[in-house]
């Protein structure tokens, strides 16, 4: 056992959605999900186990942490200590280079970095794919994470998948940050309100696979006519979903909206480039290269756009000297 290890992982942002859970208690998605992990977008995580300490601590950005993130940290840590059977308590340091819970899929790199780094601290021998389970336990689209590229999770999936490297489809990602500090509503509680109280939550699910399927025949083919349409399918069907349940879970901010026209007029104007949004404010943009800093500048005058972050496909999740 090394007792400490630091480790870097990268967010993704999902292509094919999934929204919802089959077993809340294992944490398994209710429908298949493939995202590009980014080049940008990284959380940096220590982990020192430490027997000193009477409980896990864990600090984010320098800020000491309690209550459902540490919770949350606290479980993942808990199955790192069963593997390797002791029960020694650790010290988390976490650090994201962009905003945290809001929409930006923090977790999903937060957790593949804490599981990296707990692994190696606790000195156990684990595969990529383990790895990948450890996070999804902790949230799903962490599993994804773990691998640079595209990437998928099944439907009850214990573990992601690579299904094409970044080199195999070279495309950018434009962020278009539309609202500033957290969003209103957790992706966890969203997805269980929407379950509960959407009639359309049945129709997402039985729709959610046909997507997926589109969506990966495109990222194999590396085909970017077939995949545009379907990617933007895929987050309006999953939002809709949210804006019927009672109440209506909305997370746009106005100028969602906005980046959404403009990608729109753009295309109109035989540009390539087509938009998906997760559980937050801000627009992604999949987008050719040769077409990416025309948009980019484009978005970045709209009002109430704060800021474009411009990005291609991420590595996978690594160690560093801690």
């Amino acid at each position: 056992m090394t007792g400490v290890a630091k480790a870097v992982a990268h967010s993704n942002i999902a292509l094919a959605k999934y929204w919802g859970k089959a077993d809340r208690a294992r944490n398994l998605t209710a429908v298949p999900s493939l995202s590009l992990t980014l080049a940008t977008l990284r959380t940096v995580t220590s982990v020192r186990f430490d027997s000193s300490l009477p409980d896990d601590e864990f600090s984010l950005a320098g800020a000491l942490m309690g209550g459902r993130p540490l919770l949350r940290v606290s479980k993942l840590l808990d199955n790192v200590r069963a593997q390797r059977g002791f029960d020694t308590r650790a010290r988390v340091e976490s650090v994201n280079d962009f905003p945290t819970a809001a929409g930006l899929a923090s977790s999903a790199s937060g957790f593949a970095a804490l599981a990296m780094a707990a692994t190696r601290a606790a000195g156990l021998e684990t595969t990529p794919e383990q790895v990948s389970a450890l996070a999804r336990a902790a949230s799903a689209s962490a599993a994804r994470s773990v691998f640079g590229g595209y990437v998928a999770l099944a439907a009850r999936g214990e573990h992601a998948e690579r299904v094409a490297s970044g080199e195999d489809f070279p495309l950018q990602m434009l962020i278009a940050v539309t609202a500033v500090g957290p969003k209103g509503t957790a992706s966890t509680d969203g997805m269980t309100h929407t379950q509960r109280t959407s009639p359309y939550y049945a129709a997402w699910v039985e729709a959610a696979p046909a997507l997926y399927a589109e969506v990966r025949r495109a990222v194999e083919t590396a085909d970017f006519d077939a995949l545009g349409p379907a990617l933007e399918h895929s987050a309006l069907a999953m939002h809709a979903s949210m804006l019927a349940a009672r109440p209506a879970l909305i997370y746009f901010a106005p100028a969602t909206l906005r980046v959404m026209e403009c990608v729109r007029a753009f295309r109109g104007r035989g540009g390539r480039a087509y938009f998906t949004m997760d559980a937050g404010p801000h627009v992604k943009v999949l987008v050719e290269l040769g077409a990416a800093a025309e948009l980019e500048l484009e978005l970045g005058k709209l009002e109430g756009v704060t800021e474009v972050l411009r990005t291609g496909a991420g590595p996978d999740a690594y160690w560093v000297d801690p």
